[in-house]
């Protein structure tokens, strides 16, 4: 690692305070953001889209259980994969234990992919996962939320808003909404870099020297190996 210019602890005092500045100009940017995100009109869902679940089959609506909202992680986890992506699980190494906390809030969090039910278990039995994952196998859900796509428009999908070339499937994550009544409305969903706030991980990195670490790499999470395959 290379050093950094040595100081003072006063001097160090000094550019730690101008940066927190900086720091509660971002926090309160980001407040502001939120509020917009929350304040987004929705779109009601009137597709019967079916899941398999470990309790059997269940709508969109099911899925909510007893909460008014919905957060789903599109897991890449295709129909003939035998393992998940290596990027969705470092993100889902952030999942256990904060879905109960979510759930105190009215919030109901799972996972959704298009592996049958089995083939999910068996990878979430691996890593020692236990939050809700649930399989979409059979329905457009995942195509609609674009996250998943056809062989024949993978040369120009639309992902992350825009259209471009992409694989058999993407990470991302969206959020229903449920009224009173039991209609079902698409809130929001974000991809691609729009993740980076729900990794736990890659914000404790952004604290060190070094952060991320990634510049040098031939892309940038080539670093990174499912948890249960690092050496030593």
């Amino acid at each position: 690692m290379t050093t950094h210019k040595e100081v003072s602890r006063e001097q160090w005092l000094k550019a730690r305070l101008a940066l927190l500045e900086e720091e509660k100009a971002f926090n309160r940017q980001r407040d502001a953001l939120s509020a917009k995100r929350q304040a987004l009109p929705w779109v009601r869902v009137d597709v019967d889209y079916t899941f398999h679940t470990d309790d059997g089959e269940r709508s969109l609506a099911q899925l909510f259980a007893a909460h008014s909202q919905l957060i789903v992680y599109h897991f890449m986890l295709g129909p003939d994969w035998q393992a998940g992506c290596k990027s969705c699980s470092f993100w889902a190494d952030n999942f256990n234990g904060f879905t109960e906390h979510l759930a105190g809030r009215d919030v109901k969090m799972l996972a959704i992919s298009r592996a049958p039910l089995a083939n999910i278990n068996a990878y979430k039995q691996r890593m020692g996962w236990r939050f809700g994952w649930v399989s979409s196998l059979g329905s457009r859900f995942n195509f609609d939320y674009g996250v998943s796509f056809g062989e024949d428009e993978r040369k120009a999908a639309t992902y992350n808003y825009r259209t471009t070339a992409v694989g058999e499937e993407l990470p991302g994550i969206s959020v229903f909404a449920k009224d009173n009544i039991g209609a079902v409305f698409h809130t929001y969903s974000t991809y691609s870099r729009g993740l980076d706030m729900l990794n736990a991980a890659y914000h404790y990195l952004d604290l060190v020297p070094k952060g991320r670490d990634e510049s040098e790499l031939d892309f940038s999470m080539a670093w990174l190996r499912r948890r249960d395959e690092y050496e030593g």
